[in-house]
């Protein structure tokens, strides 16, 4: 933080200590009052919870899988994405040996159509991130860097073209052409980050020109061997500064010669971004999630490239106040506290009235994406789903509370073919210990629904869904410390090992505890049916802290 920001945040926390008690006195402190006119209309919704990542598509998870029964993730998941897919390590590189560098095609895509069958068979599609460079292709590799794959641009552009070439025609052998264009490629992950590309001299200049030219002829490879209309793209850090400028990138792909073809420009479809916050309470230093799609797509429009997609390929909350033994990171970076229910609400919300098409999550179970109960973050997104192809409609806070802090809203859309409406209300503060609940009044305008009967459908995602409450009460009783777990215990994917780790502690968990957490984090929606008189409808509904609400409204047929 700024100084000016420390002044101001030290004057608000004094005003919050002397107005706290006031709040115990007048009850209608945090009350919010919404005006929703389903007659005022904006841009229609995207599925902001269409893609989820995977830091390696060898952990196997997606050879054969199956579905969870209960909590299926691929009922609003359509695109997986398998980052740093083919190269830059042993196990990412695609040959029969990593090691033999004399043979620099013994290819071997085993392992990336098995996990590109496991995608199809969960109805969704596969967004490939193409690299890094594999060691064979680099005579500096080295994978001794923060994220363990080689940094390197290839020795010989040719030989790396082949490569792609190569992995692209087995792709189209095995799934044909016109499947393979209905999925997603990207060029590397971070492409402006120091940590993950750079030329041997580490000059920024330099590696932006390697990173553009080895866009163009992966381009180009995938382009030659798919066909030309491949759907592919970029995933720039930005929301920190990076070693280069991705406006240079933009630019090149708008009006720079190709460096394979010697022609204009280079195919772009999409350019995706990075957003971390370092913490619950400490949100990031660099750009707002609207802030990033803000710049990338300025860029574009300066550079003239039009209908572009902007999305997050990775991000949330980096780590948190407490720590396992080995690191404070988040692995799933989430929390599995309700604060994360909220932060997912506004998040989404921000996502979406900025343009945004989608936002990638690593995680939304307790195990992994196909096993374990469902978190307060599965709920959100489950609902959130809903919202695509829905139009937004005028969502205004008429009144509001007294709290400060506090960032409370409401996101509302209608389906314009059959008349329904989804509303979602979060009332959030950056606090994980945050204790306010509010009372919302929603004064809702639907004259195309006047005189008729409604269905009034109302998902409240709070403690009552959410296992992890128990779980920190548990932890006390059973003596399960931080020390049991290697990073974060703040992080609800109890059951991966990075987490918790002991194995006593695991025991309890497994026998004494899952079953019942269960039971915990079940979401059951409440119904009621009502007449909208005078095209109006007015619902007052509690929410507590760090809670999110969902309305439908659907007219009864």
């Amino acid at each position: 933080m700024n100084f000016l920001t420390e002044v101001a945040a030290f004057f608000l926390s004094v005003a919050y200590f002397f107005l706290v008690p006031l709040f115990n006195v007048f009850p209608c402190y945090n009350d919010y009052s919404f005006e929703i006119n389903a007659a005022e209309t904006g841009d229609t919704l995207p599925n902001a919870v269409s893609n989820i990542n995977r830091w390696n598509m060898n952990d196997g998870l997606f050879v054969d899988p199956e579905a969870n029964p209960d909590n299926n993730i691929f009922e609003f998941v359509e695109y997986v994405q398998f980052m740093q897919c083919t190269g830059g390590s042993a196990d990412r590189d695609l040959f029969k040996d990593p090691f033999d560098f004399d043979t620099l095609d013994d290819y071997d895509f085993t392992s990336l159509i098995e996990n590109c069958k496991g995608v199809l068979k969960m109805g969704a599609k596969p967004h490939l991130k193409t690299g890094s460079v594999p060691l064979k292709y680099s005579a500096l590799a080295r994978t001794d860097t923060t994220f363990g794959t080689n940094p390197y641009p290839p020795d010989d552009y040719d030989v790396y073209y082949d490569y792609i070439y190569a992995i692209g025609e087995a792709l189209v052998n095995e799934f044909g052409a016109e499947e393979v264009l209905t999925w997603r490629f990207g060029v590397m992950t971070e492409y402006e980050n120091k940590d993950w590309f750079f030329t041997a001299d580490e000059d920024p200049e330099n590696s932006a020109a390697a990173y553009c030219k080895l866009y163009d002829y992966t381009v180009d490879a995938l382009q030659k061997s798919i066909g030309e209309e491949v759907f592919v793209g970029a995933h720039s850090m930005t929301v920190t500064e990076g070693l280069w400028d991705e406006k240079i990138f933009i630019e090149h792909c708008a009006k720079g010669t190709n460096y394979k073809t010697g022609e204009t420009g280079s195919r772009l479809c999409f350019l995706s971004s990075s957003f971390y916050d370092s913490k619950p309470g400490e949100p990031t230093s660099g750009k707002t999630v609207p802030e990033c799609i803000e710049y990338l797509r300025s860029c574009a429009d300066e550079a003239g490239l039009k209908d572009l997609i902007f999305g997050f390929d990775e991000g949330r909350l980096y780590g948190s106040d407490n720590s396992g033994a080995d690191d404070s990171q988040l692995l799933s970076r989430t929390v599995g506290y309700t604060y994360q229910a909220a932060y997912d609400a506004r998040l989404y919300t921000r996502l979406m009235r900025s343009g945004g098409d989608y936002f990638s999550s690593w995680e939304y179970l307790s195990n992994n994406i196909f096993d374990g109960n469902p978190t307060v973050s599965y709920h959100v997104a489950k609902n959130v789903a809903k919202f695509k192809g829905m139009t937004e409609i005028s969502s205004k806070i008429a009144d509001k509370g007294l709290l400060l802090l506090s960032d409370v809203d409401c996101l509302s859309a209608i389906d314009e073919k059959d008349g329904s409406m989804l509303l979602m209300a979060y009332n959030f503060m950056d606090d994980v210990s945050y204790k306010y609940g509010t009372d919302m009044e929603f004064n809702i305008s639907a004259p195309h629904l006047d005189g008729k009967q409604v269905n009034i459908t109302v998902s409240r995602i709070d403690d009552s869904c959410n296992y992890f409450d128990e779980w920190v009460k548990d932890r006390e009783t059973y003596g399960i410390g931080n020390d049991c777990f290697g990073w974060s215990p703040d992080c609800p994917v109890i059951e991966n090992y990075t987490n918790l780790r002991d194995e006593n502690a695991r025991n309890i968990y497994f026998s004494l505890l899952k079953d019942k957490y269960r039971e915990c984090s079940v979401l059951t929606p409440e119904s009621i049916t009502a007449t909208v008189l005078n095209g109006t409808l007015t619902l007052t509904q509690p929410l507590a802290p760090n809670g999110v609400l969902f309305i439908e409204i659907t007219p009864v047929q």
